[in-house]
């Protein structure tokens, strides 16, 4: 009887420490990490529910946790993804970058080349500010019609290509036609002179530019010396020559 009680009692201490490590590692021990797997299909699940902040948390804890997951290729490019649709538009920008970089071979390479252009292009504020941005699209659009002319994206990057144009050469009038009213016509007539020569591609920008260069150089050459006029006469008969 006595052995019985001393076995039940047994038990029962092994069950309660049993249960009591159990509690103090519930509350106590860090939670295992989610997989590879699980962040990647939480970060799509939060993609289709279009939580792109969420989605953008999930794909950059997997890429952090995970470098070498076969998930993690597919992840970098959906965290740029995340970033765009989000409408963080640097954001997208370098995480295409990085993945350009990683994997210059891959073939989304021309879809992350389009979307890096793309994220430059949607950061253009305004055609007074520095048109960096638009350069720098610029760029990457030329990029991909001239690399991968048989790919999905070179048509749209064509299409890009003449916006980006349009908004230098549309930066570069502004700032010429503010020489302009300021009647700084030697400055005017530089930015005027620069676009006939470089936006060929744009005729009715360029038909414009000619019109006010014209009158700038009449102009300008009012406050020149006999000297710098006849330096002026040459520039203005090597820009004719340009049309």
């Amino acid at each position: 009887m006595r052995n019985k009680f001393l076995s039940i009692v047994l038990a029962s201490f092994l069950l309660i420490s049993l249960t009591g490590c159990g509690i103090i590692d519930y509350y106590f021990l860090p939670k295992p990490e989610d997989t590879a797997q699980e962040l990647y299909e939480a970060g799509v699940e939060a993609m289709t529910e279009k939580e792109y902040y969420d989605a953008a948390e999930y794909f950059s804890k997997l890429k952090d946790r995970y470098p070498f997951s076969p998930y993690t290729l597919k992840a970098e490019i959906s965290l740029g993804d995340a970033y765009f649709l989000d409408k963080k538009y640097f954001d997208a920008s370098e995480a295409y970058k990085e993945f350009s970089a990683l994997h210059p071979g891959n073939d989304e390479i021309p879809y992350v080349l389009f979307q890096i252009g793309l994220s430059n292009f949607n950061l253009f504020s305004s055609i007074d500010r520095p048109q960096n941005n638009i350069t720098e699209a610029l760029e990457y659009f030329y990029r991909v019609e001239e690399a991968y002319p048989d790919s999905q994206y070179a048509k749209a990057s064509k299409e890009y290509i003449v916006k980006c144009r349009r908004a230098l050469a549309d930066h570069e009038l502004y700032v010429a036609d503010f020489f302009w009213r300021s009647a700084k016509f030697g400055s005017a007539w530089k930015r005027y002179a620069y676009v006939v020569r470089n936006f060929k591609d744009l005729p009715e920008v360029r038909k414009y530019a000619m019109k006010q260069a014209e009158m700038s150089y009449y102009e300008y050459q009012k406050t020149l010396s006999q000297e710098e006029r006849e330096r002026l006469q040459g520039s203005w008969k090597e820009l004719v020559d340009w049309l």
